[in-house]
């Protein structure tokens, strides 16, 4: 399996990064245009995790045609998202959704990275690619029959045409037919958001910026202190920066609880 440990940890379940082994990615993409579907479904931030099934199955705002169809859907959205406030990293997400519309598709992305193993996996593969760069569905089937032998062999073209539309809406990818390697657009609420998650994972100062979510925001580094900068001038985050010292803090994301996590 490509080594993916960075982008979780032993500690860092309670905050809600999922480190097991299963995907939804077996059966769909990261679900970008039913999340956003939901949450404006559900605008208030405290929507308890009852209220998120109830408005799946019961209110079928998405649409469904099935009741079965609306259990898989809440199923596979709650293993991607969390759904629930009591979850540090679907707290934060929903914090960042809404004052920042623009980011969402990373904003999206690097939650479920934090909770998709499948995705977390095929992140080296598309980071590497140059720009303009042919990424055929035969080479993301390849890739995961070689990371993962024996696991999956009927479901890897699933799989892979799964893996490829999520990093097609997130931007990584452009293309119908083919996809091929583009740049995402990454924005200040994307960027807090990566950097609040590499926080949650015990990366402090310079380092932050070069942290495995960091990474997903597709820019030159210079650009994500820019766009630090940006949101702690709306005051999404507090970012303090003399010369090659640089120390970002989230008052109204991270607790006291919180630092009582990270002391533990």
């Amino acid at each position: 399996m490509p080594t993916t440990d960075l982008f979780v940890s032993s500690a860092a379940p309670r905050f809600g990064f999922a480190g097991e082994a299963g995907s939804t990615h077996l059966a769909r993409s990261y679900m970008l245009a039913e999340l956003q579907t939901l949450l404006a479904y559900t605008p208030d931030p405290e929507t308890t995790k009852a209220r998120y099934r109830t408005a799946v199955i019961d209110e079928n705002c998405l649409g469904k045609q099935s009741g079965q169809t609306r259990k898989l859907t809440c199923r596979h959205l709650r293993r991607l998202y969390a759904l629930d406030p009591a979850v540090p990293i679907f707290q934060a997400l929903r914090y960042f959704w809404a004052r920042d519309p623009d980011g969402q598709p990373l904003l999206a992305l690097c939650c479920a990275c934090a909770r998709d193993s499948l995705l977390r996996a095929s992140v080296p593969l598309v980071r590497a690619l140059p720009a303009d760069t042919p990424l055929p569905c035969a080479a993301m089937e390849e890739f995961l029959t070689t990371a993962f032998p024996g696991r999956f062999s009927p479901a890897t073209v699933t799989a892979a045409r799964n893996l490829l539309a999520t990093w097609s809406k997130s931007g990584h990818l452009v293309g119908k037919t083919g996809k091929v390697r583009a740049r995402a657009t990454a924005t200040a609420g994307a960027t807090a958001y990566a950097l609040y998650l590499g926080t949650l994972l015990g990366a402090r100062g310079p380092l932050l910026f070069d942290a495995p979510y960091a990474t997903l925001l597709d820019c030159p580094i210079g650009d994500r202190y820019n766009l630090a900068g940006m949101a702690a001038q709306r005051a999404w985050l507090v970012m303090r920066r003399i010369s090659d010292v640089v120390e970002v803090s989230f008052p109204a994301l991270i607790t006291e609880l919180h630092r009582g996590w990270f002391r533990e």
